[in-house]
């Protein structure tokens, strides 16, 4: 897919950006003027959806650089480590979030917001354009075998959890309950780092090349070809959409090399085949 894929990701970037900053200009407007704490924070999560966009560009930009003698496997961790940053932004959110909540609860420092029609209709809106983008992201994100846009659904889809917790505050606030807002801004900042963790385990286990495929599927996947007494030390590593694969396969002591060269092309266009996200297999042939 090579540059075409970064070209469609980085368009769906910028136009998730603009609805992004949308919603959080609406949230934190509307949040203000009606002192709701809840609303507030859930804006400034929004708006950090907006800066995580902007950290995917940039991180998308050197992802799509061609291979080179100084990277051999190309720049596509870039793109996770992107998504990281992502992660990084949503617990330094929280943190920030949770001290103001527990400030607010320790001194009994608590504010009545107002919660009328408008707020409901907000929340309601923003919360429709959240549902949307997350379920169009991710399903271009899976597409495309991107790790950024999955995982900027992932934080998108944080900002539903969150928006259905501040109209659960916004209807306690109108029973005589105030003291639920600040309860739901802390509600809030838990369930931003819970996708920040989230995002965290699956881009580490990227970085860290953790395998990709399990071991049996690729022995089943070489199974019918009669020529491969055995294999092992079957290795794998990479992103989805750049898997490498290495393996070590026994055959019979006298085959001739030109033979075993043949042997190898086919291993390696089978786990191709079988494989989609594979782009290197490294057979070595060994005497059983």
């Amino acid at each position: 897919m090579g540059n075409n894929k970064y070209i469609q990701i980085r368009n769906i970037l910028i136009w998730i950006l603009v609805l992004n900053w949308g919603v959080a200009l609406a949230k934190i407007v509307y949040g203000l003027l009606t002192q709701s704490l809840a609303m507030t924070s859930d804006g400034f999560h929004s708006l950090s959806d907006g800066s995580s966009n902007i950290i995917g560009l940039i991180g998308i930009a050197v992802a799509s650089r061609p291979r080179d003698v100084g990277h051999p496997y190309g720049h596509g961790k870039y793109e996770t480590l992107a998504s990281m940053a992502i992660a990084v932004a949503l617990f330094l959110i929280a943190f920030k979030l949770i001290a103001v909540s527990l400030h607010r609860l320790v001194h009994q420092d608590l504010i009545n917001p107002v919660a009328n029609l408008g707020s409901f209709i907000v929340m309601g809106v923003t919360l429709a354009v959240n549902i949307g983008v997350m379920r169009y992201e991710y399903k271009r994100g899976k597409h495309l075998g991107s790790d950024f846009l999955v995982a900027d659904a992932m934080h998108t889809g944080s900002d539903i959890f969150t928006s259905i917790t501040v109209v659960i505050s916004l209807v306690s606030v109108r029973m005589g309950l105030p003291i639920i807002d600040v309860i739901a801004g802390i509600i809030i900042s838990l369930l931003i780092a819970y996708i920040g963790v989230r995002i965290l385990m699956q881009s580490s286990r990227i970085l860290t090349d953790y395998a990709v495929i399990e071991v049996q599927h690729i022995c089943d996947a070489l199974s019918d070809i009669k020529e491969i007494v055995g294999c092992h030390r079957i290795r794998t590593r990479g992103r989805s959409d750049d898997i490498h694969v290495d393996l070590h396969v026994t055959v019979d002591k006298n085959m001739p090399v030109g033979k075993a060269h043949d042997l190898s092309t086919t291993i390696e266009k089978r786990i191709r085949e079988k494989f989609p996200g594979v782009t290197d297999v490294i057979v070595h042939i060994e005497p059983a």
